[in-house]
Order: C-alpha cells, then sequence, then structure tokens
C-alpha cells in the first residue's frame, strides 16, 4: 500500500517532507534554523536545543539561542549558531513509542 502512496506522491509532485514524517532543516547563515515536522522540544537553553522528530533527535548548540517562531509543525531557532548534530533512533525505541 506504501509503494502506492510514494508512487502517487511522484506523480502529484508532492515532497518528501510533506508525504512522511522526515524533517526539513532549513539554515540560513549561522543565524537562523527552521526545522519542519518536529515532534517536540526536549531540551531548550541558551546554548543548545534538543529537538525530537519522526526520525531521530537534532541537537543545535551555539550562543544566544531563541526560539522565535513555533507552530505545531515548525519551529525556528536563532543566535549564534554553532552545529547541529543529529542522533538516529533505533527500530526498537520506535516500536517502544507506539
Amino acid at each position: 500500500m506504501r509503494k502506492k502512496a510514494r508512487k502517487l506522491d511522484e506523480i502529484l509532485e508532492i515532497p518528501v517532507e510533506l508525504s512522511t514524517n522526515n524533517p526539513k532543516i532549513t539554515i540560513v547563515g549561522f543565524e537562523r534554523v527552521l526545522i519542519e515536522n518536529y515532534r517536540g522540544i526536549l531540551e531548550y537553553q541558551d546554548c543548545f536545543v534538543r529537538l525530537n522528530t519522526y526520525i531521530g533527535i537534532i541537537n543545535i548548540n551555539g550562543f544566544n539561542l531563541n526560539l522565535e517562531e513555533m507552530t505545531t509543525d515548525d519551529l525556528l531557532v536563532t543566535g549564534k549558531i554553532d552545529s547541529i548534530d543529529f542522533e538516529s533512533t533505533t527500530e526498537e525505541e520506535v516500536e517502544e513509542e507506539k
């Protein structure tokens, strides 16, 4: 069934991030990061932000970080961004969440 849905998405030219729960990260310079399709904020301090996504955890490190705009699906982080790294979740962790 999922193969048919993917084929339909391709025909209709629907972006992958809209038809799946994969996060989309847009970086603008060293001062802005927009994360789409996030699940929640795990930790937030002025030097790091940890976000839960459907496929793992996104860590944003820097200085004077602020959560500028938040919706249920999108989050804009501003400040001096030094690095972004990812922690993938294992299949067992994903099954436990269900």
